[in-house]
């Protein structure tokens, strides 16, 4: 089936050099129509089919998923209002819970991207990573190797640290990853994609392509 029309990136682009609320709400019906009903629809089918694979996601509704649309600019020197695409995670939880197994996309005029893996790491769950990547080396690098993961996502990204603890050091020489803060990974997509037919397969086979390295993941966080 197909879940959006043309205009819902037509409406990015007109967005893009009228990013204020006058011209939100003289468009408002539009966004609602095009845009957020759709996305919304979109969100409880794919926890619907997700939940099929993992049934802590079926628990979820699409508010615990969607973010807003609206920017926080509170500390941002960019004042535009709007965001230039619309976002889920679907994630155990829901999407405050960073650290848990499941999957975000965003969709816009530039690109379509799907992620997985951990962005956002208190200090103690990074630290139990590392640790637990340093003990499970191996198992971990035939995750990420796997011929399917590197056609899907290419490899792990993150920012890294210069520094880590001594002991972690030994293991760093095998395993460079050790240094990473982050250790996410995403595919992107043409933007027009999501107009096509069956695009949700594309997010499916996402999640079903990163479970393996997300529950790796979860065994060393023990959650």
């Amino acid at each position: 089936m197909t879940f959006f029309n043309p205009d819902f990136l037509q409406f990015f682009k007109d967005l893009a050099p009228n990013n204020n609320k006058e011209w939100f709400d003289e468009n408002r019906s539009r966004y609602e129509n095009n845009i957020r009903e759709p996305f919304k629809a979109f969100v409880d089918h794919m926890i619907k089919e997700l939940g099929t694979i993992n049934p802590k996601l079926a628990e979820l509704q699409n508010k615990d998923c969607i973010f807003r649309i609206n920017r926080d600019i509170r500390f941002s020197k960019d004042k535009t209002p709007y965001k230039m695409n619309v976002s889920a995670a679907i994630l155990v939880g829901g999407k405050k819970n960073y650290m848990a197994e499941g999957t975000y996309f965003e969709l816009g005029p530039e690109h379509f991207r799907v992620y997985g893996g951990l962005y956002e790491l208190d200090k103690d769950s990074l630290l139990q990573i590392r640790e637990g990547i340093a003990a499970h080396t191996k198992e971990f690098k035939k995750l990420y190797t796997d011929k399917n993961f590197e056609s899907f996502f290419g490899q792990i990204r993150g920012e890294q640290n210069k520094v880590i603890p001594k002991e972690l050091k030994n293991a760093s020489e095998d395993e460079p990853l050790i240094y990473n803060k982050q250790f996410y990974f995403f595919a992107e997509y043409p933007p027009e994609i999501i107009l096509e037919k069956d695009f949700d397969q594309i997010v499916l086979n996402a999640y079903k392509t990163a479970r393996p390295i997300e529950q790796f993941f979860s065994k060393l966080l023990k959650r």
